[in-house]
């Protein structure tokens, strides 16, 4: 599970920064890319990754301004050109109420074809997305003047590995037995013996949770979204001392982000959403002050990867 960030800029493209986008890569749990809204730019930042198109099966808006959404229809479009002879699964797509207009406004403008069915989920306040046997999403609305929402991503707890060593040592070779012994079934062995397959079961791996939050001004539903997670990801539009812009233009500073990532009891906080005002050399500093409030703090940079590890 890694996350990789096509695009973190605020507003308008700059030439160190695209505009809104976010990779989920769950290619090792589930075979699957989740895509965190799409900036103008975002078909062309993954094509500068490892990104296949068609492993994208769902796509979540936080909400309907440009920068987080003009991308959207011409990658639509090219992921249409990515299934050659083989038909392309569906595309689920959450976000605000007006993205299904917007998208089949788009498509049917320019007269666009799709090789594959969108199933659109419109939002209009918050609740349980979906609850599968891998993953649980849920969405609360944030405060951004517009309608505008934060994405908690729980993954289900791991059972643990069977223990083939520990098998090994008492005789017991690889073979359907093993399938028993990991369904944690009491196997009478040919020898006499009886064995407790839950013995030989290791411990489970909790499993992962990520919050990605939409533009938003400092708000307690996102610190009820990110509670407890292993990654928040939250904008930081402005500097510290900045706090009244912030306000007035429904965004954060990175100090008020820091804040809501101690508050919320986060692991590690991702700032991004950087006004095109900060250049690259301003990064450590923008990090160096949200880090007095939250110290396990970074801020990304276009086309990074973080990878979520396991609690250990």
């Amino acid at each position: 599970m890694e996350l990789q960030f096509l695009g973190t800029g605020a507003g308008v493209p700059a030439k160190h920064r695209n505009v809104s986008g976010i990779a989920l890569s769950l290619v090792s749990e589930i075979n699957e890319v989740w895509l965190f809204d799409a900036g103008e730019g975002t078909q062309l930042q993954i094509l500068r990754t490892n990104i296949r198109p068609r492993k994208i099966k769902k796509i979540f808006l936080t909400h309907l301004h440009g920068d987080h959404l003009f991308g959207l229809p011409g990658l639509l479009s090219s992921r249409s050109f990515q299934g050659g002879d083989e038909p392309l699964d569906d595309l689920e797509i959450y976000g605000p109420i007006g993205v299904k207009e917007f998208v089949q406004t788009s498509l049917r403008l320019s007269q666009s074809k799709l090789g594959y069915k969108i199933h659109f989920h419109e939002l209009t306040e918050g609740g349980l997305l979906f609850d599968n046997k891998s993953f649980k999403v849920e969405t609360l609305p944030l405060e951004h003047g517009i309608l505008s929402f934060g994405f908690r991503i729980t993954e289900k707890d791991h059972e643990g590995a069977l223990q083939v060593e520990k098998l090994r040592e008492l005789g017991i070779e690889s073979g359907p037995i093993y399938g028993q012994i990991k369904a944690g079934r009491t196997i009478a062995l040919d020898d006499g013996r009886v064995i407790d397959g839950k013995d030989f079961i290791g411990e489970k791996k909790k499993g992962r949770v990520i919050t990605i939050l939409g533009d938003t001004r400092k708000t307690k539903n996102a610190e009820i979204l990110a509670y407890n997670a292993d990654v928040l990801v939250h904008e930081a539009t402005f500097e510290q001392g900045q706090e009244k812009m912030a306000r007035r233009y429904f965004h954060s500073t990175n100090i008020e982000a820091a804040s809501v990532a101690k508050d919320a009891n986060v692991k590690k906080l991702l700032l991004t959403h950087i006004s095109a005002r900060y250049m690259i050399h301003d990064q450590k500093e923008l990090e160096k002050q949200a880090r007095t409030i939250f110290p396990n703090t970074h801020m990304v940079k276009d086309l990074e990867e973080v990878d979520i590890p396991f609690e250990n």
